[in-house]
C-alpha cells in the first residue's frame, strides 16, 4: 500500500501549529513616558492566528447582534376581505375567496420575514482562540498599548485628545477599560475614532476593527491583577 493510500485511509492530518513567541511591549503613561518593558503572555498574544475559527466567531457575534425583529403580516393578519368579492361561477374570472390574498393590492405577504433570532451557538473554547488570535495579530503588529493607568479626575475630550497624540495613536483606537475607569469613558465619548470596551466584555470582532489596542496594568489579559479579561 502507497503512503498516499494509507495516508487517505487515516484522513486529513492535524496541522501542527508552532509554539507560541514571547512578545514584549513599551509599558507607558499617559504623557508617553517610557517606564519599562512588559512581556506579554505568550498563549495569548503570541500564538499563530487561526484564520478559520476567527471568521467563524466573528460571524456568530454580527449575527447576534441583529435585532431580528423584521415582520410582515400573512393573509390572516391583514384587516378585510372576510366577504368573497364575487360569485364563485358565471363571472369568467378566476374564482376568488379574499381580496387580502397576497396577488391582490392591500393583500397580505406570501412568504414574509417573521421575528426570529439570528443567534448562532459558538463553543467557549472556540471563542477564547478567536480572542487570543485576533490579539496575537495585533501583537504581532506592534499595534498594543500599554499604559499605567488613566490617572483623570475629571471628563475631558482634551485630555483623551492630549493622551491620544502623546502615545502616537492615529486610525481607529480601541481602549480596554475596568470598571473604574468611568472618568476615562466619558473623556472618549465624544471621539468618533476612539471605541471603548470593558475588559470582561472584549471581543475579537472589536479588536480586528481597530487599528490599535490600548491596555491598562489592570486590563492586560494575563496580567496578576488582570480585571476580567480573555477567559470572561
Amino acid at each position: 500500500m502507497s503512503p498516499a493510500t494509507k495516508s487517505a485511509l487515516r484522513g486529513p492530518v492535524r496541522k501542527e501549529r508552532p509554539d507560541p513567541v514571547e512578545r514584549q511591549v513599551t509599558r507607558r503613561d499617559v504623557t508617553g513616558t517610557e517606564l519599562g518593558q512588559v512581556t506579554l503572555e505568550p498563549t495569548i498574544f503570541g500564538i499563530e492566528p487561526n484564520e478559520a475559527v476567527l471568521h467563524q466567531v466573528v460571524t456568530a457575534q454580527l449575527a447576534a447582534a441583529r435585532s431580528g425583529t423584521q415582520a410582515t403580516k400573512t393573509r390572516a393578519e391583514v384587516r378585510g376581505g372576510g366577504a368573497k368579492p364575487y360569485n364563485q361561477k358565471g363571472t369568467g374570472r378566476a374564482r376568488q375567496g379574499s381580496t387580502r390574498a397576497p396577488h391582490y393590492s392591500g393583500g397580505g405577504v406570501a412568504l414574509g420575514p417573521k421575528p426570529r433570532s439570528y443567534r448562532q451557538r459558538t463553543p467557549k473554547k472556540m471563542v477564547r482562540l478567536a480572542l487570543y488570535s485576533a490579539l496575537s495579530d495585533r501583537a504581532a503588529d506592534d499595534r498594543i498599548v500599554l499604559i499605567d493607568r488613566w490617572p483623570w479626575e475629571l471628563p475631558k475630550t482634551k485630555d483623551a485628545l492630549e493622551a491620544l497624540e502623546a502615545l502616537d495613536l492615529g486610525g481607529r483606537v480601541l481602549a480596554v477599560l475596568s470598571h473604574d475607569d468611568i472618568v476615562a469613558d466619558h473623556s472618549f465619548s465624544n471621539l468618533p475614532e476612539v471605541d471603548t470596551v470593558l475588559a470582561s466584555e472584549l471581543a475579537a470582532y472589536d479588536i480586528l476593527r481597530s487599528d490599535w489596542v490600548v491596555f491598562t496594568d489592570k486590563t492586560l489579559p494575563g496580567a496578576p491583577g488582570e480585571e476580567g479579561g480573555a477567559d470572561a
